[in-house]
């Protein structure tokens, strides 16, 4: 049932050399009006109350991995990049930092020298052995505690603790006709690709779970969602 919502993938001419500064609005991106976030009064509280308790409960943590990725990799302790947000607007898109000070210069000699690891980068826009990541950066991203610090982007309201994962803007084509459905809704932490196999899945499918959520997003699924998530943070299912 999942792959009858992803099959049109066909990218739009020069949208995937488009990089737009935060707070802009990619304009070919146009949420319908028939699709409408659904409780959203209760789906912001529950944002809410769930990334401030979070980031109460994790504070001595994120503290700590603050040090950890200082002493392993020198420069910046956050990662910052542009990604693709509710109805098109572009919005910074937080993480701890797991690789290198020079690691786009990595992929690029990665991909231009390596057949396979190029064609798993243009299938996935992941690397199961990224040359990128330091080696302490491969356990936060296992657990996903690189993520820890989206919960301020919650705050903020670029993101949902619940929705699709956020995208760079130059992978919209890859949703094709469905992006619409991915900007009807905030990008999340958590969602229904990450309790579905995750990265274990393909990126046909994942497009395909994020249509899904989005025309039955409602705080019961959301609640729904973030229970089975515990059970896959726990075994990193799918997690690299």
């Amino acid at each position: 049932m999942l792959k009858t919502f992803a099959d049109d993938f066909s990218a739009p001419t020069g949208l995937t050399s488009v990089i737009p500064a935060p707070g802009a609005v990619l304009g070919r991106v146009s949420t319908p009006s028939s699709i409408q976030e659904p409780q959203a009064f209760g789906v912001r509280a529950l944002d809410l109350c769930v990334a401030m308790a979070a980031i109460v409960l994790f504070a001595p943590l994120m503290l700590m991995i603050t040090m950890i990725v200082r002493i392993a990799a020198p420069g910046p302790v956050l990662f910052r990049q542009a990604r693709l947000g509710r109805n098109g607007r572009v919005f910074t898109c937080y993480k701890f930092r797991t690789m290198y000070a020079d690691a786009d210069q990595r992929l690029e000699e990665l991909l231009a020298t390596c057949d396979r690891s190029s064609s798993e980068w243009r299938r996935d826009q992941k690397l199961r052995d990224d040359p990128r990541i330091v080696p302490m950066g491969r356990l936060l991203r296992r657990l996903s505690l690189d993520e820890l610090p989206q919960l301020f982007n919650v705050l903020l309201g670029d993101m949902s603790v619940v929705g699709p994962r956020p995208i760079v803007p130059s992978e919209a084509w890859r949703y094709g006709r469905h992006i619409a459905s991915y900007s009807a809704v905030r990008p999340g932490i958590t969602g229904l690709w990450q309790i579905s196999g995750r990265n274990h899945t393909t990126y046909r499918r994942r497009v395909a779970c994020d249509v899904m959520y989005a025309r039955s997003k409602s705080v019961g699924r959301d609640v729904e969602i973030l229970l089975k998530t515990v059970p896959v943070l726990l075994t990193a299912h799918g997690a690299y």
